[in-house]
């Protein structure tokens, strides 16, 4: 069988489940504070029990697929919220072969804040109103918090990340569980996306907690294969177990 020029066989992009710091995000809007009450590091924010409902639903989804239509391999961002996620995936029964431990990477990590993590929309322009115009002026595909990252700094990551996937995966069943900008910044790579095409994407809905993006890499004619959108922010596996479908911002931190 021809390899499919280094890409995997299919790749699926999911989004942790519901955090604690999802939670604390929406009550700080809702009574206009300026900073989310949260008291531990981004990178250890944890699910919450909606979010583990999530995850284990999203398990039982892939569980339910064919054993040769499984993934074969998790890899996933090293965030608290992302690795409980994959393991509660993996316990499952979401693998071919059985459950095994998820391959963490810190390329696939949130985007990161600076001086803008805790803080809502309304603390952000109360504390640095300089900043919070520069980034209206320069739009937040580009803008970089000081000592962040913008999106096109996680974007260069990335093509980093599917290097690697390319070069270990080949032709594989690949399952990459990660947060709310990373798969869209996936998505903005895969499809060869321009700037406005992927805000537009954003704007138009959130990405569920636990919802389901899939990619196929079938080989035209001549042998040549590009990614193509299979699933899009799919919310069946949480709604069959009755879990509420949520999608808050996906960082602790106001802006998006």
């Amino acid at each position: 069988m021809k390899q499919r020029q280094h890409w995997p066989a299919k790749m699926w992009l999911v989004r942790h489940g519901q955090s604690q710091g999802n939670v604390a995000r929406d009550l700080a809007d809702e009574s206009g504070q300026h900073e989310i009450a949260i008291d531990v590091r981004d990178v250890d924010v944890p699910l919450s029990d909606l979010g583990r409902r999530q995850a284990r639903a999203a398990g039982d989804w892939f569980a339910s697929l064919p054993p040769e239509e499984r993934p074969e391999v998790i890899l996933c961002s090293p965030y608290s919220r992302t690795r409980e996620t994959a393991k509660i995936i993996c316990e499952a029964g979401a693998l071919s072969g059985g459950p095994q431990r998820p391959v963490s990477d810190e390329r696939l990590r949130e985007r990161e804040f600076g001086v803008f993590d805790r803080l809502t929309t309304a603390g952000i322009r109360a504390r640095y109103p300089t900043e919070a115009a520069h980034r209206a002026m320069l739009g937040k595909f580009y803008h970089r918090p000081p000592g962040g990252e913008s999106w096109a700094d996680v974007i260069l990551r990335l093509r980093s990340m599917l290097n690697t996937i390319n070069l270990h995966y080949s032709d594989r069943r690949v399952l990459v569980i990660c947060h709310q900008v990373v798969v869209l910044c996936f998505r903005y790579i895969l499809e060869g996306l321009e700037e406005q095409e992927i805000l537009k994407i954003d704007r138009e809905s959130e990405i569920l907690n636990c919802g389901i993006c899939s990619y196929d890499f079938e080989q035209d004619e001549e042998g040549l294969c590009a990614p193509m959108l299979a699933m899009w922010n799919y919310p069946a596996p949480v709604e069959a177990e009755k879990a509420p479908a949520t999608s808050e911002p996906d960082q602790v931190t106001g802006t998006r």
